[in-house]
């Protein structure tokens, strides 16, 4: 029975992740236009999928991580009791997350699990290596992606003038283009707007498109590819940093390689995303900041480039943190972001831990219970 638990709640917390954390490589795609939601979420199960099967190969160190040896007692490391109410504390900690709409770092709640399951069955917890090995990445993360973001874009962005590629903003009455007019001149198109013959059903939309030619090719065409493979980085990043940490909880079971673990997880990961994925996709690609096809470009490249270098290096970076931190910066760069939605995803970042901590101690109790009955 104790076994079947730890099955369960695994499975449980690889479905929160996928609800919670699928979408946001691409959510750029989705908040710049250029895919629909459909679209983007198949690109993001394909890639996170990819990444997970991927993570036995690249992020070893991760499963030795997250099986909390070195963070509580040696001994309780290999309890399957402990090992399933921290699957299970982590996962409830991601659905409240999920319901209410935020991205949060599945990471977070399973530290907060790990310590809060640790200390309810009276082991000790080491807060040097809490500090050193889990808290300091996960808190420089999205510092280091809002900054180095919110540097390299605008450096992109004057090199995109120098080749002569002009940002533009076309007015749409349902597919047709009627105005093109330059971005910093969006007045332009909306007085344009109210100069045209609208019939009823009509869409009247505004949308930024790049003019210009890149070594012989339409920048718009190049600049779309380069946006769906940073977002494809991003959601393959994601799959090798979170699939490990997962399923290294699978591990105390005896019918469990790391292979098979991972395997596994990755699939249900996916499964998640598929069924849960839309309230935190539109938080993430909606809410956050504006952005047109080049910022999300930008935002994609620098969160995939970091969480990679982090799995390689096995530092438990969340994939969350940095792809809002990216955003972050985007927001700050063009003055477009919303600081009252960063802020409430801010506070949900502080709740996940201690939320974590409490459902895995509670979890512990319950399960150690229904082990004696």
């Amino acid at each position: 029975m104790t076994f079947a638990l730890l099955l369960i709640a695994g499975l449980l917390l690889a479905l929160a992740n996928g609800a919670n954390d699928n979408f946001k490589g691409v959510a750029t795609l989705l908040g710049s236009g250029t895919a629909n939601y459909r679209r983007a979420l198949l690109w993001a199960t394909v890639c996170t999928l990819l990444g997970s099967l991927t993570a036995v190969f690249l992020a070893g160190e991760l499963l030795r991580k997250f099986s909390g040896k070195g963070l509580v007692s040696d001994a309780l490391t290999t309890n399957v009791d402990y090992a399933a109410a921290v699957a299970l504390g982590a996962g409830l900690t991601v659905l409240v997350a999920t319901r209410a709409g935020m991205p949060v770092s599945t990471t977070h709640g399973l530290l907060g699990a790990l310590m809060g399951a640790g200390l309810a069955a009276g082991s000790p917890v080491s807060i040097v290596r809490l500090g050193s090995g889990f808290v300091l990445p996960l808190l420089l993360s999205p510092l280091l992606a809002l900054c180095i973001t919110a540097i390299v874009y605008p450096l992109l962005r004057s090199t995109r003038r120098r080749l002569g590629v002009s940002a533009d903003m076309c007015l749409c009455v349902g597919n047709e283009i009627v105005e093109v007019v330059p971005v910093s001149n969006g007045v332009a198109a909306m007085q344009r707007a109210s100069e045209l013959s609208i019939q009823v059903g009509d869409t009247v939309t505004c949308r930024q498109r790049y003019q210009g030619q890149v070594l012989g090719l339409e920048a718009a065409s190049v600049l779309d590819w380069l946006h769906y493979g940073s977002a494809g980085i991003v959601s393959f990043a994601r799959g090798v940093n979170d699939t490990p940490k997962i399923a290294a909880l699978l591990l105390l079971s005896p019918h469990f390689s790391g292979n098979f673990s991972t395997l596994l997880v990755g699939l249900v990961i996916a499964t998640g995303g598929i069924l849960s994925g839309r309230r935190v996709a539109e938080t993430m690609s909606l809410r956050i900041t504006g952005m047109n096809h080049g910022q999300g470009f930008v935002a994609n490249l620098m969160t995939g480039l970091i969480v990679i270098a982090a799995s390689r290096m096995g530092m438990p970076v969340s994939t969350t943190h940095v792809s809002c931190g990216a955003l972050f910066g985007i927001g700050t760069v063009t003055g477009q972001g919303d600081w009252k939605v960063i802020g409430k995803i801010a506070g949900a970042w502080l709740l996940t831990l201690p939320l974590g901590a409490a459902l895995g101690a509670a979890s512990l109790w319950c399960i150690r219970w229904l082990t004696l009955v």
